[in-house]
């Protein structure tokens, strides 16, 4: 019994408690079980592990480089001010699991446990009407933080273990089912190119479906048919866009707590430095961060996404993986990629205008990932459906519900007074819905979220567009049902 309590111990401290390394030992055992050179394995196991570090690092800098802004907002004006990014959300995530005294490192433990659920779901897909595996790894990484502090929120008193199965079992239906939503309108944009989305507006991509004909009409016209000024193309360059947002949001806002606010809360800030060069270097390494952040997660997830799709595949003949939404931007229109991005700009910063118009306890900061890629994703999907009209109307909407949702969730659960919140689309709507449920409910609101969540399959199953038996060929044979117009 000593020995092996010595080796759990040491697992424990060695591995559990560093996320990094079990995420690299995750890799490692799927290329393992995959037979792929040991070599191999263990190339794999460093790059995921020092991806992960990498990440860390990013993650940590975005929250120090800005947080004597925040702290200059919450001293001159009183105001909790709150990123919407799911970095800073995970930052903030980590740091209330950690300030009442419970472990991060089950994060990780979440998210393999949900991973396994996802694949069983899969595996009993003629059951459960599942057919996706959630293989996006940063994605999961995030999301498994978020829900945690919101588990541990609803249910303080729940063991470890308790905590672990509970909310791998929730979040990984999620993952299942989310993504499942998305196999028609994915197939519908790629022409049966095989995938679906695995990000964070799963709920938002089946909306957009749905809805985007309604506001199209049936005399639509595309975004083929808009020519737009040439020197709007710089916006499809990640670097330029996110140092131009920044500049302009976090410049109006520095400007605004002065040079004398900042020389006091920023040590960075030289006296003999210009106040607007200081500006945009506050700006810009905004975007330094976002881009090693950025190499972090290449190193890591493309070891870990590569191991769980090579596990799906062997494990699961004709399951389709789900993966990130920046796939789909291949298959759209390149300026919906702009448009969606600039019209859910303006509409957060509409809703951030009503938040000060209306005195609101929580002032939201514009986090540039879910500005971006939710709305996006969104417009490429829109233009498919609904043309022009639907591109631009409903990343407008999105950006709105991005920070009215953001910041009615990062009071509730409490992030506020961390500074960040998830902040894409399924986690400012449909998330805060569940965690309001549980907090309330309780055990009896879990319950209600996973019939829910299980449902959906079967009334797509039953009742959607591709029924019955159309369901799993639009998945694995596409062109046996695809639609005469197109």
């Amino acid at each position: 019994m000593s020995v092996v309590l010595s080796i759990w111990s040491f697992f424990q401290n060695n591995i559990l408690t560093k996320p990094a390394f079990f995420v690299g030992l995750i890799v490692l055992l799927g290329y393992v079980l995959l037979r792929r050179p040991f070599y191999q394995a263990i190339a794999g196991f460093i790059k995921a592990t020092v991806g992960y570090m990498i990440l860390n690092v990013a993650s940590g800098g975005l929250v120090n480089n800005f947080r004597p802004i925040l702290a200059g907002l919450n001293q001159r004006f009183n105001l909790n001010a709150v990123v919407i990014d799911p970095y800073f959300g995970q930052a903030a995530a980590q740091a209330a699991v950690e300030n009442i005294g419970r472990s991060f490192t089950l994060m990780v433990q979440v998210l393999l446990v949900a991973f396994l659920w996802n694949l069983l779901l899969v595996f009993l897909r003629r059951l459960t009407k599942v057919r996706t595996v959630f293989i996006t790894g940063h994605i999961m990484v995030q999301q498994s933080s978020t829900a945690l502090w919101i588990i541990l929120m609803c249910f303080p008193t729940l063991n470890d273990p308790g905590v672990v199965a509970m909310l791998g079992l929730l979040l990984g239906t999620y993952w299942a089912v989310s993504s499942n939503m998305t196999v028609g309108p994915t197939q519908e944009l790629s022409d049966g190119a095989g995938f679906a989305v695995g990000h964070q507006q799963m709920f938002g991509v089946w909306l957009t479906d749905l809805i985007a004909p309604k506001i199209g009409g049936k005399n639509r016209k595309s975004l083929e048919d808009l020519k737009l000024p040439g020197f709007l193309s710089i916006l499809n360059e990640n670097i330029v866009s996110t140092s131009l947002l920044m500049v302009i949001f976090f410049g109006i806002i520095i400007a605004i707590l002065g040079p004398e606010t900042m020389h006091t809360l920023d040590s960075s800030f030289a006296a003999s430095q210009n106040f607007g060069f200081y500006i945009i270097e506050k700006s810009f390494t905004f975007t330094v961060y976002l881009q090693i952040l950025q190499l972090g997660v290449r190193l890591f997830v493309g070891e870990l996404t590569e191991s769980f799709q090579g596990i799906s595949e062997k494990m699961l003949p004709g399951a389709m993986p789900a993966i990130d939404c920046a796939a789909t931007y291949g298959f759209g229109h390149p300026n919906a990629v702009t448009l969606g991005f600039l019209f859910g700009a303006l509409g957060q910063f509409i809703a951030i205008g009503g938040l000060i118009l209306f005195r609101s306890p929580i002032f939201i900061i514009t986090g540039f990932v879910p500005v971006f890629f939710d709305n996006a994703t969104f417009a490429v999907f829109a233009n498919k459906k609904g043309g022009v009209k639907a591109v631009f109307a409903i990343p407008l909407v999105s950006g709105i519900l991005q920070v009215l949702g953001g910041a009615f969730a990062a009071m509730y659960f409490g992030l506020s007074q961390f500074g960040g919140w998830h902040g894409n689309f399924d986690w400012d709507t449909v998330w805060p819905i569940f965690g309001v449920l549980m907090n309330n409910a309780k055990y009896i609101g879990v319950g209600i979220i996973m019939i829910f969540l299980l449902a959906i399959p079967q009334l797509q199953y039953y009742f959607g567009k591709y029924r019955k038996e159309n369901y799993f060929k639009v998945a694995e044979d596409y062109e046996s049902v695809k639609p005469a117009e197109e």
